[in-house]
This record gives structure tokens, C-alpha cells and sequence, in this order.
């Protein structure tokens, strides 16, 4: 399987069973809160707008939305139902995010987002196809003008070809999920895409590695 995620029934399934927290992975608060820390040190500010990819059952969204200036947030990701079920259960106000601000949008093409200045995946293409790291970033640029900065995460590997154990324990492989590349390879399809990328040093859940891109010139 390329990911659980593309797997018919995934979300029906998880969100009959109340499991709408498990679907995102562990550590919910934690993880939410490395978010949110990680876009404040790269200069997000309430009055920024913000654009959370793959944005689950509101991990960030719950921290976020209160903090930004109401209406701020947007959210994208492959489930809706998904996206209503944290806005109905995980936000403090849910009214301070508007419905029409969560987009079922599963190829990264994000329609319907207006500008924004910060964008963030984190834990998406960790578990998805490598592609879609390429369609994100070349979407991102066509689509994001006025765009400060993109995060994303991934796992690496030295040998990308083999299974490999990362910092935390989980074991990484290059062709089922958990996915990971090569540092060489993350460079090269943000380098393709027209993205300048900078690693950052921060220690992130599992081995995860944080990656901030800025529009480069074609």
C-alpha cells in the first residue's frame, strides 16, 4: 500500500470509531504545540495568515485559530469530514473559523485558498508517495505569490534505498509508509520547483526533519 490514507473507507471507518485524533498519529498536544513554536521562530505573527496542509482533526487548528486574527487560518486535506469533525470537537471557539475555510483538497492543488504567508505540512509526506512533495511545492509556488514560507518534514535517510531506523525507533523505508529521502533528493525537487530550502537544527517527534523554503527564482 502507498499509504493508509488512500485506502478506501480509511476515514469512514477511523471517524465511526471516534479515533478522529488517531488518524494524525500520537502525541497530540505535543506535536501541536512543536507547530505552533516552530512558525512563531520562523515569524508568524496573529495578523499573518496561515495555510495548514494536511491539517487533520485541527492538531494545530486548535492552537492556531484562537492565536491568529479570526479568519487567518485556512486548512486543507484529503478528508472533510476529517477537518469537521476537529473543527466540531478539538477548537475552543469553533466560530472563529469560518466552515468554508476547511478544503478537501487531496492532490495539493488548493483551490479556493486566498494569499497567505505562512504555509505548513507537517507529518504529510511522511506518509505519502514521493511525488507529492514536487506537486506541493510546484503548487505552492503558482498558486501563493505573496508566500513568506513553507515547512514541511520528512524522514532521511543516508541510504535511501534501504529500511532505515530513525532517531526515535521508527523504521523509515523508500517504497511503503513511512516514506524517507535522501537529503540530495529533498534539495533537488525543492531546487526543481523553484524553492530556496534551508534545513532547520529543531528536534521534531520521530526523527523528523524540518525544511523551510522560501520562493527562489526560476
Amino acid at each position: 500500500m502507498t499509504s493508509p490514507y488512500l485506502a478506501p473507507g480509511f476515514y469512514e471507518a477511523a471517524l465511526a470509531k471516534g479515533r478522529h485524533r488517531d488518524i494524525v498519529g500520537g502525541r497530540w498536544d505535543e506535536t501541536g504545540r512543536i507547530q505552533m513554536q516552530i512558525l512563531i521562530a520562523e515569524g508568524m505573527a496573529p495578523h499573518h495568515r496561515l495555510l495548514d496542509i494536511g491539517a487533520g482533526s485541527m492538531r494545530l487548528g486548535c492552537k492556531a485559530v484562537p492565536w491568529l486574527h479570526r479568519g487567518h487560518y485556512w486548512a486543507t486535506d484529503a478528508s472533510l469530514a476529517l477537518m469537521q469533525r476537529g473543527h466540531e470537537a478539538e477548537l475552543p471557539d469553533p466560530a472563529r473559523l469560518p466552515q468554508d475555510h476547511l478544503i478537501e483538497d487531496s492532490a495539493f492543488a488548493f483551490p479556493g485558498v486566498p494569499p497567505v504567508d505562512f504555509a505548513i505540512a507537517f507529518g504529510v509526506f511522511t506518509h505519502l508517495p514521493h511525488d507529492n512533495l514536487a506537486r506541493a511545492l510546484n503548487s505552492l509556488r503558482d498558486r501563493q505569490p505573496t508566500l513568506r514560507a513553507a515547512l514541511f518534514t520528512v524522514f532521511l535517510a543516508t541510504n535511501p534505498a534501504r529500511s532505515c531506523r530513525q532517531p526515535d525507533g521508527v523504521v523509515t523505508h523508500p517504497d511503503r509508509p513511512p516514506y524517507h529521502l535522501s537529503a540530495s533528493d529533498v534539495a533537488a525537487t525543492a531546487r526543481s520547483a523553484g524553492w530556496q530550502l534551508t534545513r532547520r537544527k529543531v528536534v521534531l517527534p520521530r526523527g523528523q526533519v524540518l525544511f523551510v523554503g522560501s520562493p527562489g527564482v526560476m
